[in-house]
């Protein structure tokens, strides 16, 4: 890729995990907002439900983590926090329609499996307690490996689990150190055998842009993955927010890739994954040729919520349990407070922890619909959402900022190809879908909000 296009488009832009991005939320939405729009959501598309549960704690934090974490140090406010967790989906699920289903449980963090498995299986049974589910619901968990024996993964499994994200980042241990994570308490090789045996789906997430990792040294990391045959491979960019993580500053200081630096990384990796059979899904996954989610993309039917990419077919509306959780509904976000203590409490008065949320407007419905197509497929065929959203062209380029000289520029750089009838970023294009998509943005122009860079 040339270095003048990897400078050019260096520039501070969303990563588009939601529409608006987080950052736009207000603190008007409140706890009587989010009732009345779960309320609502019982009657909107889609009609699956996708349940997320945030467990923030973590036995060491990572210097380059931009997610809610909370060093785990007092048990008895763990206790009480995943009390709390409970307290809250009490109060959220007579609020649902129990004929809908679910399609979707996730734990993320911080680190889910700093707890128990009985604690996570406790909470598994009181989400579909009551519900059905579609064929083969996705239940998983994100595992940091530092501290798990064979018996936890076993109890995992146990308990309902399918499919389990590794938080490997580099098997590197200088890179690790230099990070402050903990290399895999077993061996992954043995982990990922294990999990195999048993039927369960297999992710392992690596970061990318992280002081000391060389092409070579990323290529050894990844050779090793491959090896293992993961389902799914992530490659994340490392988003560089030290007003988000204050420690990111030591990663500075321990000297970060330039955005060519960078990048050479990504192809490294891409270029190593796509020889071994795996195919790219948006922005970072790679996958095998009969994943569900890159015969989604060869479709056009890739979508993606907070837990990540999915097809039409198993998206829902997520709702969201613990602090900092956010609220994916068909017309509303809705994110809960952050601060643990005050979490608790509100919990325990018997009142939704809401600390605040947006509502979309049909304009920002739209907009969220074409950014999103773009997101996870590289595409807009502008006549096929008129037909999903059952609306016109006009009112879908009028909801947009839709500059056709914007446009040719993106075209004469080789970024896209576009004519009246669809947007199609170039294949070897993709790391500049966040600028295409940031352009069409009408609440990009002249925003003071802060965002991580493409490079």
């Amino acid at each position: 890729m040339k270095q003048e296009l990897l400078n050019k488009y260096n520039v501070a832009v969303p990563r588009y995990t939601s529409y608006p991005p987080a950052n736009f939320f207000t603190e008007t939405f409140d706890a009587v907002s989010y009732r009345n729009a779960i309320i609502a959501s019982n009657e909107q598309q889609p009609q699956h439900i996708s349940f997320y549960i945030h467990i923030p704690f973590c036995f060491k934090m990572c210097h380059y983590c931009g997610c809610n974490a909370i060093l785990m140090q007092n048990k008895n406010v763990v206790s009480e926090y995943m009390d709390a967790v409970k307290r809250e989906i009490e109060m959220v699920l007579p609020l649902l329609d129990h004929s809908r289903k679910i399609s979707q449980i996730h734990y993320g963090g911080g680190s889910p499996t700093s707890q128990p498995v009985s604690a996570l299986r406790e909470i598994n049974e009181m989400l579909i307690s009551g519900f059905t589910t579609i064929d083969q619901p996705e239940i998983a968990i994100e595992c940091h490996p530092g501290y798990l024996d064979e018996q936890y993964w076993l109890d995992l499994i146990d308990a309902g689990f399918n499919r389990l994200s590794l938080g490997i980042q580099d098997f590197d241990e200088d890179v690790l150190k230099t990070v402050n994570r903990k290399p895999s308490k077993m061996p992954v090789e043995q982990i990922a055998s294990l999990l195999r045996s048993k039927g369960i789906a297999l992710n392992m997430d690596f970061i990318y842009g992280l002081p000391q990792q060389t092409p070579q040294s990323f290529a050894d990391t990844i050779s090793k993955a491959i090896d293992m045959q993961p389902d799914r491979l992530v490659t994340f960019s490392y988003a560089h927010v030290p007003w988000v993580n204050p420690k990111m500053a030591i990663l500075e200081q321990a000297g970060l890739p330039d955005p060519v630096q960078k990048n050479n990384l990504y192809e490294t990796a891409r270029q190593l994954l796509t020889s071994a059979g795996y195919c790219t899904v948006g922005l970072d996954h790679f996958v095998r040729p009969n994943d569900e989610l890159y015969i989604a993309q060869q479709n056009k039917n890739l979508h993606r919520n907070f837990q990540g990419y999915c097809t039409r077919r198993t998206t829902g509306q997520v709702y969201a349990f613990g602090v900092t959780g956010i609220s994916q509904l068909s017309t509303a976000y809705s994110q809960n407070i952050k601060d643990l203590k005050s979490y608790i409490e509100k919990v325990n008065a018997g009142e939704l922890p809401v600390l605040k949320g947006y509502t979309l407007n049909r304009e920002e419905q739209i907009t969220r619909e074409v950014i999103t197509s773009l997101m996870c497929n590289y595409h807009i065929e502008w006549a096929d959402i008129a037909q999903h959203l059952e609306t016109n062209i006009e009112e879908i380029k009028s909801s947009l900022h839709y500059n056709d000289t914007i446009l040719r520029t993106f075209a004469n750089d080789g970024i896209i190809d576009y004519n009246s009838d669809y947007i199609s970023i170039l294949p070897e294009a993709t790391p500049f879908v966040r600028n295409v998509a940031a352009s069409l943005d009408k609440l990009m122009i002249n925003t003071d909000k802060q965002f991580s860079k493409v490079g």
